[in-house]
């Protein structure tokens, strides 16, 4: 029987805290009578589903916003009671499973709720609007598509149309003049509906932390929770610090020193000039850490020092100042001393957002979850644990 919650020193740390501030900060900002919806879809964008909700609801938030239903009955089944929305599409013959549950669906087509409709037998079932102002992924476009679902919800009283929402494109961008059509096209769109009755909400993060007015009765919180902005480009709009939550850390596995003119990992790209120390850190793209990111710095002692050669599976190797011993610490996305590697430049690395980089560590990533500095929990999927400290 293990007695430990990994067997490999590798783990992303997630401060509970961070998250706990950012979702505080941001219930200020919107005001004590909009509600704050904490979106904790992708295992929370890879922090760990039910500890960021449990987190974001202790700290002011009203409801939680998943993907799919699977997400949505996996917190159910963890004890979740708060409002459960699922943002995305649902195929409309599980909506009693949804009903069930008491889980909230995406209602986002006048075919989908008919046929949701048809499929209720013993509880009636909680609906959000998805109304389409520009995004053209999911969604009602139309003054008539609005007339129609009222319609038939006077027809299907086992419809219970709860919110109403649309999502902007944009709104991460400097440039508003989209986002400010969408925002004109939703409050038009909405306007035949009973909105006194109704969650009505349009802001996501970079939409609810630039915004001063404007966010009916609820914001979805999602990337601003885990401290990361949702995009360079609005830095300066942002009303208070974001804390990030997530950090990602090893240790050298073994050190060697190679002879100038020998080669290290796949493809014999690098080559040491001189006689070089080289670790071996047993992290790799199965992780995540995706071989995009070749030549990556990472810190060690506090110093940056970059990988050699491609990274593998389960392990790349990076170039050392000089020899350490194995089992020191490094750290791949975080703060040494006065050294920080941000989300923001791994993403940069990869060509990518910040919110793909926390979603691709995987699973095999043990999460050590802290709160002021203390670990609360360790939670490894691989060995199905989940140990309190």
């Amino acid at each position: 029987m293990s007695t430990k919650p990994f067997y490999r020193d590798t783990w992303a740390e997630i401060d509970l805290s961070a998250i706990k501030e950012n979702v505080s900060n941001m219930k200020k900002h919107i005001g004590e009578h909009v509600q704050l919806i904490a979106v904790v879809k992708a295992n929370a964008y890879g922090h760990g589903d039910a500890e960021t909700a449990q987190a974001a609801l202790d700290a002011g938030a009203s409801c939680l916003a998943v993907a799919i239903l699977d997400e949505a009955i996996s917190l159910r089944n963890k004890g979740f009671k708060a409002p459960i929305l699922v943002l995305g599409a649902v195929p409309p013959e599980y909506a009693e499973i949804a009903a069930e549950y008491d889980v909230t669906l995406t209602g986002y087509s006048v075919e989908w709720l008919q046929e949701a409709a048809r499929h209720l037998k013993k509880r009636p079932l909680h609906f959000h609007l998805k109304v389409d102002t520009g995004m053209n992924r999911l969604g009602v476009k139309s003054e008539e598509e609005v007339q129609n679902v009222l319609a038939i919800l006077d027809r299907n009283p086992s419809l219970k149309c709860k919110g109403v929402f649309t999502h902007f494109a944009t709104a991460d961008e400097k440039e508003r003049s989209y986002f400010l059509m969408q925002f004109e096209r939703f409050k038009e769109l909405i306007a035949p509906l009973p909105l006194k009755n109704l969650m009505v909400h349009c802001a996501n993060s970079a939409a609810g932390l630039r915004l001063k007015k404007g966010f009916f009765n609820a914001v979805r919180f999602g990337i601003g929770m885990y401290g990361l902005r949702p995009s360079a480009d609005i830095t300066d709009e942002i009303p208070f610090q974001l804390l990030p939550a997530f950090t990602l850390h090893s240790t050298l596995s073994h050190v060697k020193l190679i002879r100038k003119g020998e080669s290290v990992s796949y493809g014999a790209e690098y080559t040491a000039e001189k006689d070089t120390w080289i670790g071996t850190v047993p992290v790799g793209y199965a992780d995540g850490w995706l071989r995009k990111l070749k030549g990556t710095e990472i810190l060690v002692k506090g110093k940056r020092l970059k990988i050699a050669g491609r990274i593998c599976m389960d392990q790349f190797m990076v170039e050392l100042d000089q020899e350490y011993p194995p089992g020191t610490k490094v750290t791949l996305i975080g703060r040494q001393g006065d050294e920080y590697i941000s989300m923001d430049e791994i993403a940069g690395r990869l060509e990518t957002i910040n919110y793909e980089v926390s979603c691709t560590i995987s699973s095999r990533v043990p999460r050590m979850f802290l709160e002021n500095g203390s670990i609360m929990e360790l939670r490894n999927p691989l060995l199905q644990e989940n140990a309190s400290k």
